[in-house]
């Protein structure tokens, strides 16, 4: 009886953390405000890389590889919404990066699985993460404020 009772709640544990992890695939998870900034190695790396903020829009980073199916699937989506957002006052920028040709940077930016989307800002921080395929609504709603004018106008009329 003992058994028993330790194999159902050995399966419902794992049916609880299945169900947890799959409720985040593919959700854009913003970054704690509490987290520190970008550090000079991480900047130095995504610099290295070949990733930079052009007109201080927001850069779309997408981890991939060759072996990876689902990598296809994010970068039509990326691809999508970069189009989409092309006449944004500041556009994104799309930056797809092999994990093994830059594992360095991806063990920098805690990369565990792919896909793997990160949303940086102008100065490179990541505002956030994406495991899994994102989809498109929510990838644009979290670059929509990203791509907006760079200085807030002031509503004082003077």
């Amino acid at each position: 009886m003992i058994g028993i009772t330790i194999l159902v709640v050995a399966l419902v544990l794992v049916v609880a953390v299945g169900f947890f992890l799959k409720s985040r695939n593919g959700a854009v998870r913003a970054r704690p405000a509490t987290a520190p900034g970008t550090s000079t190695d991480r900047l130095a790396l995504l610099r290295g890389a070949g990733v930079e903020s052009v007109g201080g829009g927001p850069v779309v980073l997408h981890f991939s590889a060759d072996w990876c199916g689902p990598c296809a699937a994010v970068r039509r989506v990326v691809g999508q919404v970069v189009t989409t957002m092309a006449s944004a006052p500041r556009p994104p920028l799309e930056v797809e990066l092999d994990i093994d040709h830059e594992a360095a940077l991806a063990r920098e930016m805690s990369v565990l699985s792919l896909p793997t989307t990160f949303i940086l800002d102008g100065d490179l921080t990541e505002r956030f993460r994406v495991s899994g395929v994102p989809s498109a609504g929510d990838l644009e709603a979290a670059l929509v404020p990203l791509s907006g004018p760079s200085e807030p106008k002031s509503g004082n009329p003077g």
